[in-house]
Protein backbone atom coordinates (compact mmCIF):
# COMPACT_ATOMS: atom_id res chain seq x y z
CA UNK A 1 0.00 0.00 0.00
CA UNK A 2 3.07 2.42 0.99
CA UNK A 3 4.20 2.05 -2.72
CA UNK A 4 0.86 2.64 -4.51
CA UNK A 5 0.35 5.72 -2.88
CA UNK A 6 3.75 6.72 -3.24
CA UNK A 7 3.15 6.00 -7.20
CA UNK A 8 -0.13 8.46 -6.97
CA UNK A 9 1.56 10.88 -5.29
CA UNK A 10 4.02 11.12 -7.77
CA UNK A 11 2.40 10.64 -11.70
CA UNK A 12 0.69 13.96 -11.86
CA UNK A 13 4.66 15.67 -11.18
CA UNK A 14 6.37 13.47 -13.03
CA UNK A 15 4.57 14.13 -16.64
CA UNK A 16 6.23 17.49 -16.75
CA UNK A 17 9.58 17.18 -15.33
CA UNK A 18 11.30 16.78 -19.00
CA UNK A 19 14.62 18.85 -19.50
CA UNK A 20 16.21 20.52 -21.89
CA UNK A 21 18.61 17.22 -22.40
CA UNK A 22 18.47 13.77 -22.35
CA UNK A 23 17.94 11.42 -19.49
CA UNK A 24 20.72 9.53 -20.70
CA UNK A 25 24.18 11.14 -20.10
CA UNK A 26 25.69 12.00 -24.04
CA UNK A 27 28.21 9.55 -25.31
CA UNK A 28 30.58 12.42 -25.37
CA UNK A 29 30.72 12.94 -21.75
CA UNK A 30 33.05 10.48 -20.23
CA UNK A 31 33.85 9.62 -16.83
CA UNK A 32 37.04 10.78 -15.06
CA UNK A 33 39.07 8.03 -14.39
CA UNK A 34 38.33 6.12 -11.15
CA UNK A 35 34.99 8.99 -10.02
CA UNK A 36 32.51 8.42 -12.21
CA UNK A 37 32.20 12.12 -12.74
CA UNK A 38 30.57 13.09 -15.95
CA UNK A 39 30.38 17.02 -15.16
CA UNK A 40 32.34 18.01 -18.47
CA UNK A 41 30.26 21.51 -18.84
CA UNK A 42 28.76 20.27 -21.81
CA UNK A 43 25.19 18.29 -23.11
CA UNK A 44 23.64 17.29 -25.85
CA UNK A 45 19.91 19.13 -26.28
CA UNK A 46 17.24 16.10 -26.78
CA UNK A 47 13.57 17.31 -27.40
CA UNK A 48 11.49 18.95 -24.59
CA UNK A 49 9.18 16.24 -24.67
CA UNK A 50 11.72 13.32 -23.42
CA UNK A 51 10.22 11.29 -20.68
CA UNK A 52 11.79 12.24 -17.40
CA UNK A 53 14.45 10.67 -15.32
CA UNK A 54 11.97 9.62 -12.61
CA UNK A 55 9.52 8.11 -14.81
CA UNK A 56 11.54 5.86 -15.95
CA UNK A 57 12.58 5.37 -12.50
CA UNK A 58 9.06 4.69 -11.53
CA UNK A 59 9.20 1.90 -14.22
CA UNK A 60 11.93 0.51 -12.55
CA UNK A 61 14.43 0.77 -15.63
CA UNK A 62 17.29 1.91 -13.26
CA UNK A 63 16.72 -1.25 -10.57
CA UNK A 64 19.96 -1.98 -8.98
CA UNK A 65 21.95 1.25 -9.27
CA UNK A 66 22.84 3.36 -6.54
CA UNK A 67 23.54 6.88 -5.95
CA UNK A 68 25.76 8.05 -3.14
CA UNK A 69 24.93 11.10 -1.04
CA UNK A 70 27.18 13.03 1.65
CA UNK A 71 25.79 15.59 3.60
CA UNK A 72 25.77 17.02 7.27
CA UNK A 73 22.73 14.93 8.74
CA UNK A 74 23.52 12.72 11.77
CA UNK A 75 22.23 10.91 14.36
CA UNK A 76 17.92 11.78 14.78
CA UNK A 77 18.07 13.68 11.38
CA UNK A 78 19.86 11.05 9.73
CA UNK A 79 17.36 8.56 10.67
CA UNK A 80 14.31 11.07 9.90
CA UNK A 81 16.41 11.26 6.30
CA UNK A 82 16.65 7.86 5.27
CA UNK A 83 12.90 7.14 6.46
CA UNK A 84 11.79 10.32 3.73
CA UNK A 85 13.63 8.55 0.86
CA UNK A 86 12.67 4.63 1.55
CA UNK A 87 9.63 4.35 -0.20
CA UNK A 88 11.33 5.86 -3.30
CA UNK A 89 13.88 3.22 -2.91
CA UNK A 90 11.08 0.94 -2.77
CA UNK A 91 9.14 1.46 -5.73
CA UNK A 92 12.19 2.28 -7.92
CA UNK A 93 14.91 -0.01 -7.10
CA UNK A 94 17.62 2.81 -6.71
CA UNK A 95 19.63 2.74 -3.37
CA UNK A 96 20.32 6.23 -2.08
CA UNK A 97 23.89 5.36 0.02
CA UNK A 98 23.45 8.38 2.71
CA UNK A 99 26.69 9.32 4.88
CA UNK A 100 26.15 11.98 7.43
CA UNK A 101 29.26 13.68 8.91
CA UNK A 102 29.51 16.69 11.67
CA UNK A 103 32.63 17.45 9.40
CA UNK A 104 30.50 17.86 6.31
CA UNK A 105 32.22 21.88 5.40
CA UNK A 106 35.81 20.23 5.69
CA UNK A 107 35.20 16.96 4.04
CA UNK A 108 33.19 18.13 1.01
CA UNK A 109 35.91 20.48 -0.41
CA UNK A 110 38.61 17.21 0.00
CA UNK A 111 36.61 15.55 -1.66
CA UNK A 112 35.26 17.09 -4.71
CA UNK A 113 38.66 18.60 -4.71
CA UNK A 114 40.43 15.30 -4.62
CA UNK A 115 38.47 13.87 -7.69
CA UNK A 116 36.02 11.68 -5.52
CA UNK A 117 32.53 13.63 -4.94
CA UNK A 118 29.32 12.19 -4.05
CA UNK A 119 26.86 11.91 -6.70
CA UNK A 120 24.98 14.42 -4.45
CA UNK A 121 25.59 16.39 -1.62
CA UNK A 122 23.08 18.45 1.00
CA UNK A 123 24.33 21.92 1.68
CA UNK A 124 23.40 23.69 4.83
CA UNK A 125 25.01 26.54 4.20
CA UNK A 126 24.63 27.44 0.11
CA UNK A 127 27.76 30.02 0.28
CA UNK A 128 29.88 26.81 0.32
CA UNK A 129 28.32 25.77 -2.48
CA UNK A 130 28.86 28.90 -4.61
CA UNK A 131 32.43 28.28 -5.22
CA UNK A 132 31.91 24.74 -6.29
CA UNK A 133 29.40 26.16 -8.98
CA UNK A 134 31.84 28.91 -9.58
CA UNK A 135 34.53 26.32 -10.45
CA UNK A 136 32.23 24.60 -12.55
CA UNK A 137 32.22 21.24 -10.24
CA UNK A 138 28.04 21.21 -10.08
CA UNK A 139 25.59 19.67 -12.78
CA UNK A 140 23.33 22.93 -13.64
CA UNK A 141 19.84 21.16 -13.07
CA UNK A 142 18.36 23.09 -15.54
CA UNK A 143 19.73 20.42 -17.98
CA UNK A 144 17.60 18.45 -17.45
CA UNK A 145 14.58 20.01 -15.23
CA UNK A 146 12.32 22.03 -17.07
CA UNK A 147 11.40 25.35 -16.30
CA UNK A 148 7.84 24.52 -16.21
CA UNK A 149 8.74 21.92 -13.33
CA UNK A 150 10.43 24.12 -11.42
CA UNK A 151 8.33 27.08 -11.49
CA UNK A 152 5.51 24.64 -10.69
CA UNK A 153 6.71 23.15 -7.48
CA UNK A 154 9.16 26.30 -6.48
CA UNK A 155 7.65 30.03 -6.12
CA UNK A 156 10.44 32.16 -7.92
CA UNK A 157 12.57 33.26 -4.35
CA UNK A 158 13.42 29.99 -4.42
CA UNK A 159 14.83 29.52 -7.67
CA UNK A 160 16.73 32.78 -7.06
CA UNK A 161 18.94 31.50 -4.67
CA UNK A 162 19.46 28.17 -6.14
CA UNK A 163 20.69 30.61 -9.41
CA UNK A 164 24.79 30.87 -9.21
CA UNK A 165 27.51 32.43 -11.16
CA UNK A 166 28.98 29.69 -13.19
CA UNK A 167 32.18 29.26 -15.27
CA UNK A 168 30.38 30.75 -17.99
CA UNK A 169 27.11 32.18 -16.87
CA UNK A 170 24.51 31.80 -13.84
CA UNK A 171 23.49 28.12 -13.17
CA UNK A 172 21.01 26.87 -11.24
CA UNK A 173 23.08 24.79 -8.79
CA UNK A 174 20.95 22.98 -6.60
CA UNK A 175 17.85 22.32 -5.67
CA UNK A 176 15.81 23.25 -2.42
CA UNK A 177 14.65 20.07 0.24
CA UNK A 178 13.72 21.05 3.81
CA UNK A 179 13.67 24.14 5.05
CA UNK A 180 13.03 26.47 8.52
CA UNK A 181 11.33 29.66 8.86
CA UNK A 182 13.21 32.51 10.78
CA UNK A 183 11.11 35.17 10.78
CA UNK A 184 8.79 34.06 13.76
CA UNK A 185 7.92 35.95 17.50
CA UNK A 186 6.94 33.28 19.87
CA UNK A 187 4.49 34.13 22.78
CA UNK A 188 2.46 32.15 25.80
CA UNK A 189 -0.88 31.99 24.08
CA UNK A 190 -3.18 31.86 27.01
CA UNK A 191 -1.05 34.24 29.07
CA UNK A 192 -1.21 36.77 25.71
CA UNK A 193 -5.02 36.21 25.35
CA UNK A 194 -5.88 36.73 28.56
CA UNK A 195 -3.98 39.66 28.82
CA UNK A 196 -5.84 41.25 25.93
CA UNK A 197 -3.14 41.78 23.87
CA UNK A 198 -3.01 41.91 20.03
CA UNK A 199 -0.64 40.72 17.79
CA UNK A 200 1.02 43.30 16.04
CA UNK A 201 0.83 43.66 11.99
CA UNK A 202 3.99 46.42 11.68
CA UNK A 203 6.62 47.60 13.12
CA UNK A 204 5.06 50.61 14.94
CA UNK A 205 2.28 48.18 16.56
CA UNK A 206 4.91 45.98 17.57
CA UNK A 207 6.52 49.04 19.65
CA UNK A 208 3.72 50.19 21.10
CA UNK A 209 2.55 46.19 22.07
CA UNK A 210 5.84 46.45 23.54
CA UNK A 211 5.54 50.11 25.62
CA UNK A 212 2.10 48.68 26.72
CA UNK A 213 3.77 45.44 27.98
CA UNK A 214 6.28 47.77 30.08
CA UNK A 215 3.49 49.92 31.60
CA UNK A 216 1.79 46.47 32.51
CA UNK A 217 5.15 46.25 34.35
CA UNK A 218 6.98 43.70 32.07
CA UNK A 219 9.64 43.58 30.06
CA UNK A 220 8.48 42.44 26.37
CA UNK A 221 11.09 40.33 24.87
CA UNK A 222 13.39 37.97 26.25
CA UNK A 223 16.68 37.83 24.01
CA UNK A 224 19.62 36.01 24.11
CA UNK A 225 22.35 35.46 22.15
CA UNK A 226 25.03 33.56 23.89
CA UNK A 227 26.20 30.23 21.82
CA UNK A 228 29.92 29.47 22.97
CA UNK A 229 32.31 30.07 19.85
CA UNK A 230 29.03 31.04 18.31
CA UNK A 231 27.97 33.67 20.40
CA UNK A 232 26.08 36.66 18.66
CA UNK A 233 24.54 34.66 15.62
CA UNK A 234 20.86 35.42 17.03
CA UNK A 235 21.38 39.11 16.28
CA UNK A 236 22.39 38.76 13.05
CA UNK A 237 19.22 37.22 12.43
CA UNK A 238 17.44 39.92 13.40
CA UNK A 239 19.79 42.46 11.62
CA UNK A 240 18.79 40.01 8.50
CA UNK A 241 15.00 40.44 9.27
CA UNK A 242 14.90 44.31 9.78
CA UNK A 243 17.18 44.37 6.50
CA UNK A 244 14.93 42.68 4.83
CA UNK A 245 11.80 44.77 6.07
CA UNK A 246 13.73 48.38 5.31
CA UNK A 247 15.48 47.78 1.90
CA UNK A 248 14.82 46.21 -1.31
CA UNK A 249 15.66 42.34 -1.69
CA UNK A 250 18.21 43.70 -4.23
CA UNK A 251 20.00 45.76 -1.41
CA UNK A 252 19.86 42.86 0.54
CA UNK A 253 21.79 40.32 -2.40
CA UNK A 254 24.54 43.04 -2.93
CA UNK A 255 24.81 43.11 1.43
CA UNK A 256 25.24 39.74 1.49
CA UNK A 257 27.51 39.46 -1.36
CA UNK A 258 29.76 42.61 -0.12
CA UNK A 259 28.62 44.80 -2.58
CA UNK A 260 26.57 47.04 0.26
CA UNK A 261 29.24 47.78 2.54
CA UNK A 262 28.01 47.37 6.84
CA UNK A 263 29.21 50.97 7.10
CA UNK A 264 26.41 51.74 4.65
CA UNK A 265 23.64 53.77 6.26
CA UNK A 266 21.12 51.30 4.92
CA UNK A 267 22.82 48.95 7.14
CA UNK A 268 23.22 51.32 9.74
CA UNK A 269 19.51 52.31 9.86
CA UNK A 270 18.68 48.28 10.74
CA UNK A 271 20.79 48.04 13.44
CA UNK A 272 19.45 51.50 15.13
CA UNK A 273 15.82 49.56 14.76
CA UNK A 274 16.94 46.77 16.45
CA UNK A 275 18.67 48.94 19.05
CA UNK A 276 15.39 50.74 19.85
CA UNK A 277 13.93 47.33 21.48
CA UNK A 278 17.46 45.67 22.68
CA UNK A 279 18.70 48.70 24.72
CA UNK A 280 15.76 49.85 26.02
CA UNK A 281 16.00 48.81 29.66
CA UNK A 282 12.04 48.82 30.52
CA UNK A 283 11.69 46.13 27.05
CA UNK A 284 13.80 43.65 27.85
CA UNK A 285 14.25 41.08 30.60
CA UNK A 286 17.60 41.17 32.42
CA UNK A 287 17.99 44.42 30.35
CA UNK A 288 21.26 45.21 27.78
CA UNK A 289 23.46 43.67 30.21
CA UNK A 290 22.16 40.38 29.83
CA UNK A 291 21.52 39.56 26.32
CA UNK A 292 25.12 38.47 25.58
CA UNK A 293 25.30 36.42 28.51
CA UNK A 294 22.04 34.36 27.88
CA UNK A 295 22.11 31.54 26.17
CA UNK A 296 19.94 31.39 23.20
CA UNK A 297 17.94 27.94 24.12
CA UNK A 298 17.60 29.57 27.51
CA UNK A 299 16.34 33.00 26.60
CA UNK A 300 12.75 31.89 25.59
CA UNK A 301 11.77 29.79 28.81
CA UNK A 302 10.92 33.51 30.77
CA UNK A 303 7.70 33.82 28.81
CA UNK A 304 6.38 30.16 30.27
CA UNK A 305 6.77 30.96 33.70
CA UNK A 306 3.90 31.40 35.53
CA UNK A 307 3.30 34.00 34.98
CA UNK A 308 5.27 35.07 32.64
CA UNK A 309 8.75 37.18 33.20
CA UNK A 310 8.33 38.25 29.39
CA UNK A 311 6.21 37.93 26.68
CA UNK A 312 7.86 37.91 23.12
CA UNK A 313 10.70 35.97 21.63
CA UNK A 314 11.98 36.12 17.78
CA UNK A 315 13.39 32.87 16.86
CA UNK A 316 13.22 30.38 13.74
CA UNK A 317 11.06 27.16 14.15
CA UNK A 318 13.66 25.26 16.11
CA UNK A 319 13.59 26.98 19.01
CA UNK A 320 10.24 24.78 20.05
CA UNK A 321 12.71 21.99 21.20
CA UNK A 322 14.16 24.68 23.28
CA UNK A 323 10.26 24.89 25.07
CA UNK A 324 9.98 23.41 28.80
CA UNK A 325 8.93 20.22 29.00
CA UNK A 326 5.10 19.40 28.96
CA UNK A 327 3.72 22.18 26.68
CA UNK A 328 1.74 21.36 23.88
CA UNK A 329 1.07 23.26 20.19
CA UNK A 330 -1.77 25.02 22.25
CA UNK A 331 0.26 26.87 24.85
CA UNK A 332 1.99 28.83 22.24
CA UNK A 333 1.90 30.17 19.51
CA UNK A 334 3.69 32.79 16.79
CA UNK A 335 3.57 36.25 14.34
CA UNK A 336 5.41 36.93 11.80
CA UNK A 337 8.43 39.26 12.24
CA UNK A 338 6.01 42.36 11.62
CA UNK A 339 6.74 45.08 8.24
CA UNK A 340 8.60 47.77 9.13
CA UNK A 341 8.25 50.13 5.72
CA UNK A 342 5.06 49.11 3.73
CA UNK A 343 6.53 48.91 0.20
CA UNK A 344 8.45 45.85 1.57
CA UNK A 345 6.07 44.00 2.64
CA UNK A 346 6.53 41.04 5.18
CA UNK A 347 9.50 38.96 3.77
CA UNK A 348 10.22 35.55 4.95
CA UNK A 349 13.95 34.66 6.45
CA UNK A 350 14.66 30.77 5.80
CA UNK A 351 17.36 28.53 6.20
CA UNK A 352 17.18 25.29 4.79
CA UNK A 353 19.70 22.44 2.72
CA UNK A 354 20.51 22.44 -1.19
CA UNK A 355 21.19 19.46 -2.36
CA UNK A 356 23.41 19.76 -5.69
CA UNK A 357 24.45 17.06 -8.07
CA UNK A 358 28.10 16.44 -9.30
CA UNK A 359 27.83 13.56 -11.44
CA UNK A 360 25.91 13.00 -14.45
CA UNK A 361 23.88 9.41 -14.78
CA UNK A 362 20.22 8.82 -15.34
CA UNK A 363 19.52 7.31 -11.47
CA UNK A 364 21.39 10.34 -10.19
CA UNK A 365 18.74 12.69 -12.37
CA UNK A 366 16.35 10.36 -11.48
CA UNK A 367 16.99 11.00 -7.34
CA UNK A 368 17.37 14.85 -8.02
CA UNK A 369 13.81 15.54 -9.57
CA UNK A 370 12.28 13.15 -7.03
CA UNK A 371 14.43 15.71 -4.23
CA UNK A 372 11.76 18.21 -6.10
CA UNK A 373 8.77 17.06 -4.60
CA UNK A 374 7.09 17.46 -1.38
CA UNK A 375 6.79 13.48 -1.05
CA UNK A 376 10.39 13.45 -0.90
CA UNK A 377 10.03 15.34 2.75
CA UNK A 378 6.37 13.63 3.77
CA UNK A 379 7.39 11.58 6.72
CA UNK A 380 9.99 14.01 7.35
CA UNK A 381 7.43 17.17 7.57
CA UNK A 382 4.69 14.75 9.38
CA UNK A 383 7.54 14.23 12.22
CA UNK A 384 7.63 18.12 13.17
CA UNK A 385 10.01 20.33 12.85
CA UNK A 386 10.63 20.92 8.59
CA UNK A 387 8.86 23.44 6.46
CA UNK A 388 8.74 22.11 3.16
CA UNK A 389 9.99 24.74 -0.12
CA UNK A 390 8.07 23.30 -2.31
CA UNK A 391 4.29 23.88 -3.13
CA UNK A 392 3.34 20.48 -3.79
CA UNK A 393 3.12 19.73 0.35
CA UNK A 394 -0.45 18.68 1.73
CA UNK A 395 -1.45 21.17 4.77
CA UNK A 396 -2.38 17.87 6.37
CA UNK A 397 1.19 16.57 6.89
CA UNK A 398 2.05 19.28 9.28
CA UNK A 399 1.81 17.62 12.89
CA UNK A 400 -0.22 21.21 14.35
CA UNK A 401 -0.98 24.25 13.25
CA UNK A 402 1.44 26.63 13.98
CA UNK A 403 3.64 24.63 11.39
CA UNK A 404 0.80 24.34 8.69
CA UNK A 405 0.62 28.81 9.20
CA UNK A 406 4.40 28.09 9.06
CA UNK A 407 4.30 26.84 5.84
CA UNK A 408 1.39 29.11 4.35
CA UNK A 409 3.69 31.93 5.33
CA UNK A 410 6.90 30.71 3.38
CA UNK A 411 4.37 30.27 0.36
CA UNK A 412 2.88 33.78 1.15
CA UNK A 413 5.76 35.84 1.52
CA UNK A 414 6.55 38.63 0.43
CA UNK A 415 10.00 37.92 -0.56
CA UNK A 416 11.92 35.22 0.55
CA UNK A 417 15.74 35.27 1.19
CA UNK A 418 18.43 32.39 2.83
CA UNK A 419 20.12 33.80 6.68
CA UNK A 420 22.91 36.26 5.27
CA UNK A 421 25.27 35.61 7.78
CA UNK A 422 25.36 31.67 6.09
CA UNK A 423 25.74 33.32 2.80
CA UNK A 424 28.39 35.27 3.09
CA UNK A 425 31.94 34.51 3.31
CA UNK A 426 32.89 32.95 7.14
CA UNK A 427 35.85 35.29 7.62
CA UNK A 428 32.42 37.60 8.11
CA UNK A 429 29.11 35.52 8.67
CA UNK A 430 30.15 33.21 11.29
CA UNK A 431 33.33 35.99 12.58
CA UNK A 432 33.41 39.67 12.50
CA UNK A 433 29.21 39.81 12.06
CA UNK A 434 29.34 37.52 15.29
CA UNK A 435 31.57 39.32 17.10
CA UNK A 436 30.93 43.02 16.28
CA UNK A 437 27.40 42.63 17.36
CA UNK A 438 28.40 40.62 20.27
CA UNK A 439 30.87 43.73 21.07
CA UNK A 440 27.42 46.48 20.90
CA UNK A 441 24.81 45.05 22.06
CA UNK A 442 27.85 44.01 25.30
CA UNK A 443 29.00 48.18 25.07
CA UNK A 444 32.45 47.57 24.24
CA UNK A 445 32.21 49.56 20.87
CA UNK A 446 29.91 51.78 19.66
CA UNK A 447 27.75 50.99 16.34
CA UNK A 448 29.79 52.78 14.08
CA UNK A 449 33.04 50.94 15.00
CA UNK A 450 31.35 47.72 14.89
CA UNK A 451 30.04 48.26 11.41
CA UNK A 452 33.65 48.75 10.77
CA UNK A 453 34.65 45.88 12.41
CA UNK A 454 32.44 44.02 10.73
CA UNK A 455 33.36 45.20 7.02
CA UNK A 456 36.53 44.73 7.69
CA UNK A 457 35.85 40.72 7.92
CA UNK A 458 35.30 41.30 4.01
CA UNK A 459 39.26 41.70 3.74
Amino acid sequence: MLVFTFVTALAMTVTACGGGNSSTPPEAQKPDAGTGNTNTGSSVTAPADSESALAQALKGEFKGTKVTMFGPFTDADEVKFTESIKAFEEQTGIDIAYEGSKEFEATISVRVNGGNAPDIADFPQPGLLKSFAKDGKVIDVTSFLSDEHLKKQYNQSWLDMATMPGPSGDVMAGVWARSSVKSLVWYNKKQFDEAGYTVPKTWDELLALTEQIAQDGDPAWSIGIESGTATGWPATDWMEDIMLRTTSPENYDKWVNGELPFTDPIVKNAAEKMSEIWFNEDYVYGGRKSIATTSFGDAVKPLFDNPPKAWLHRQAGFITSFFPEGLTAEDYDWFPFPSIDAQYGTPALISGDIYAMFNDRPEVRAVMEFFTTAESLKTWIQSGGVTAPMNDADPSWYPNEQERRMAEFVQTADAIRFDGSDLMPGAVGAGTFWKGMTDYISGTVDLDTALKEIQGGWK
